[in-house]
């Protein structure tokens, strides 16, 4: 799944990652068009995981 594709599934996947790492937020996980270099960055802050980490963690789910 390309990145740029989660927009339709975020709201599940947003789900998923609330429950997995409880550090994430709602404002953590806010997925704006255009924005995936924010959001994947915010995620990378939070975890302490690279760029590929997340998006393979995204992908995975």
């Amino acid at each position: 799944m390309d990145i740029l594709m989660i927009k339709d599934r975020w709201y599940e996947i947003r789900e998923k990652l609330k429950n997995m790492f409880a550090d994430l937020t709602d404002t953590d996980l806010r997925y704006e068009q255009g924005k995936d270099d924010r959001l994947i960055g915010q995620i990378q802050i939070k975890l302490g995981k690279s760029r590929d980490e997340v998006i393979s963690l995204i992908r995975s789910l």
